[in-house]
């Protein structure tokens, strides 16, 4: 991890709520961001920023999300998330998650990271994967 990793850095990102986004079970007059859609959009998110200061052969991965889904939001609206670096304990880094569209706020939350080694992990999913194979897990 690079020294530049410290509380109080923010990325926004912007986009627009797509088909693959929506939920469709209750038809199309109620195609509405996806609460999993928006928990990837957040995770893309605090990672996309994560990126920007770790070290080659780092990488992050998800270990805790909490939010409020306060707002739906339509098919075709624009979407802003709002991601801050609010704590930095070691390898583990906690966002402060915030997000609205053109006409309300849509999500509030936290989501925490863990700052990985990737041939590192690799090698222990691998051992995992023996172990499950051995084990008759599929």
């Amino acid at each position: 991890m690079k020294a530049t990793l410290q509380p109080g850095l923010v990325a926004e990102t912007s986009f627009n709520i797509d088909r693959e986004r929506t939920i469709d079970f209750m038809g199309d007059a109620a195609r509405v961001y996806a609460t999993p859609m928006l928990v990837r959009d957040i995770e893309v998110a605090c990672r996309n920023l994560l990126l920007e200061h770790l070290d080659a052969g780092e990488d992050s991965v998800g270990t805790r999300v909490e939010i409020d889904h306060i707002g739906a939001t339509l098919l075709g609206m624009a979407v802003t998330l709002k991601v801050r670096i609010a704590e930095v304990a070691g390898r583990a880094v906690i966002f402060e998650v915030e997000g609205a569209d053109a006409v309300e706020p849509i999500v509030r939350g936290r989501h925490a990271r863990f700052v990985v080694d990737v041939a590192k992990t690799g090698q222990r999913l691998a051992a995992k994967a023996e172990k499950a194979r051995q084990a008759g897990a599929k």
